[in-house]
């Protein structure tokens, strides 16, 4: 039986690769037309940030005429994709701080997240935001994808020290499950398929894990979302909150909580 779609969003630190890996994803699964990838190569050349003209994965991702001249994600880039095994809705989420609430915005319909972190900068401010926000909407599978580990010539120490504390990190937010995988996003090492280049990781690649994700326990108790999205002003004495409903629907009467300050209220 062909399991659910599966809606996951990557997240983290600015810089750290997220438009890459999701790029190279497409590019691996042969979800890249011809025109398109004819596209990317001239765009590479003239816009790309990888040395020598090589494809710049990044540029599949970030359309806006903004994020190619800075080389920045600033809105979240939906794409679908699939493999014989499952089909996949992404999101890229931006890292800059100033778009935090672009990134939960994405956050906010997952079933699972992919946090990617530069083996060579370790787990910062941005990547704790990231993973806070995910635990607070509830997602409870989560990818450690330890990025740019050909850097850091695939040392496993590097590795293990990311993973130690993202784990620790995870227990206090309490997120039930995360995989910790080393990848380089840019060469495609351990993202589609397993790579020679780690002799020492033995576990599945990131697409091989994800394509087993169960989701079973995200937002299993089907109790009434609202993830805000925007404010709503109507002159000076109203604000209201804007979201789409997740979950199951409300009515009259129903007490609301807050999170995370927890004020409770009821709907009218």
């Amino acid at each position: 039986m062909t399991p659910a779609p599966l809606r996951f969003i990557t997240c983290g630190s600015v810089d750290d690769g997220k438009s890459t890996l999701i790029g190279r994803l497409l590019h691996d699964c042969g979800r890249v037309p011809e025109d398109q990838w004819q596209s990317l190569e001239r765009d590479s050349l003239r816009l790309g940030s990888v040395p020598g003209g090589a494809p710049d994965f990044a540029l599949l991702l970030d359309g806006l005429q903004a994020e190619r001249e800075q080389g920045i994600t600033i809105d979240c880039a939906y794409r679908y994709f699939s493999t014989p095994r499952r089909r996949f809705i992404v999101a890229d989420a931006p890292g800059h701080e100033q778009y935090t609430r672009n990134m939960a915005t994405g956050a906010s319909t997952a079933d699972a997240a992919v946090v990617l972190v530069d083996a060579r900068k370790g787990i910062v401010v941005q990547t704790r935001r990231h993973a806070r926000i995910i635990g607070l909407l509830g997602v409870r599978d989560v990818v450690l994808a330890v990025n740019k580990m050909d850097l850091v010539d695939w040392g496993q120490a590097a590795f293990d020290a990311v993973a130690a504390e993202f784990a620790s990190l995870a227990g206090v937010l309490g997120i039930p499950r995360v995989a910790s995988i080393p990848i380089s996003a840019l060469n495609g090492d351990n993202v589609a398929r397993r790579s020679g280049a780690c002799r020492w990781y033995t576990g599945p690649s990131l697409l091989e894990h994800l394509e087993g994700i169960t989701g079973d326990a995200c937002r299993a108790d089907g109790a009434f979302r609202l993830p805000i999205q925007h404010v709503i002003r109507d002159g000076q004495d109203f604000r209201g909150y804007g979201g789409r409903i997740v979950g199951a629907p409300m009515r009259k009467g129903d007490r609301v909580r807050l999170a995370p300050s927890g004020v409770e209220s009821s709907v009218r």
